[in-house]
């Protein structure tokens, strides 16, 4: 994660003009303008860590927009804690030291954007471990927080998990609305053969056998299963295995973390889960801070 592309910058400063960080009136009016502090993140909760670079950027870009409270800061966390580490209750995650009216300007924000990168990493973790020992690989959808997709996306690799298309330009994704608006598969197909840009695949999503049968003779190179039971599944790949080919079979629909291991063994090479981003739950961190003493 680049955190200081001008997107990523762009979303944290967003989030700091939102929350009126810069005009902190109960800090101004209770806390020595001179006081420095010290904060530690604490893990609530077992959970799997997301976001921690976004501290730094964080305090950089508050100290831009009000240059009365930048000053020197440090950001200190233990060499085995990054993103993507599984963390205990209890555990602390990173020290910041700077100015006390910094950090508490900056609290809430640094704490709800890690809170939401780490729950959707935590969640994500789960399922890739529920599919662990298969040849199944768990993918994120386009189901993400408006304005988040980039951060939201990152947490999900965090968490183990593989990242589906960014955006609607990063590739060929024909779905049932394409399919029932173009005349059909056959003729969606010829047309995404005829128009599509050198190098794309193109996906398709099936729902039926005979949406399968049709896929396969008109071209599809990879096929999304929508809505298929386990049983159905496996049938389906089995299908696509008699062809010969090597086509990569995703499914999703309907798939939850009591259920992803039986798609898992059903044969498909990858599971799109949009829970991972749109249910997630925040999870609980919490910061402790203390005025430095000297």
């Amino acid at each position: 994660m680049d955190w200081k592309s001008r997107r990523i910058e762009a979303i944290l400063e967003q989030a700091l003009v939102e929350d009126k960080a810069t005009s902190d009136v109960t800090t101004a009016v209770t806390i020595d303008p001179a006081l420095r502090a010290s904060a530690t993140i604490l893990a609530k909760q077992d959970c799997v860590i997301s976001g921690l670079g976004c501290i730094p950027r964080f305090l950089e870009i508050f100290a831009r927009l009000d240059k009365r409270n930048s000053g020197r800061y440090e950001v200190v966390s233990h060499p085995e804690i990054f993103d993507a580490v599984r963390v205990k209750k209890g555990q602390a995650i990173a020290v910041i030291r700077h100015n006390a009216r910094v950090i508490l300007a900056c609290e809430r924000v640094i704490l709800n954007l890690m809170q939401h990168m780490s729950g959707i990493a935590t969640v994500t973790r789960q399922y890739v471990d529920a599919v662990a020992g298969t040849k199944t690989k768990v993918l994120d959808t386009r189901k993400t927080v408006p304005g988040l997709r980039v951060l939201d996306k990152y947490a999900v690799c965090c968490g183990g998990g593989e990242n589906h298309r960014l955006d609607l330009s990063d590739g060929i994704l024909i779905k049932n609305n394409h399919i029932s608006l173009g005349g059909g598969i056959e003729k969606v197909l010829q047309r995404a053969h005829e128009n599509r840009a050198a190098g794309q695949t193109i996906d398709i999503e099936v729902r039926t056998f005979d949406e399968l049968r049709l896929a396969l003779d008109n071209g599809a190179e990879s096929l999304l299963l929508d809505n298929m039971s386990p049983g159905d599944v496996k049938k389906a790949v089995a299908m696509v295995q008699e062809r010969g080919g090597k086509i990569p079979v995703e499914a999703s629909g309907g798939i939850v973390l009591d259920n992803i291991r039986k798609y898992a063994l059903a044969g498909v090479d990858y599971i799109s889960v949009g829970a991972l981003t749109h249910s997630a739950p925040a999870v609980d961190l919490s910061m402790r801070i203390t005025a430095e003493i000297y």
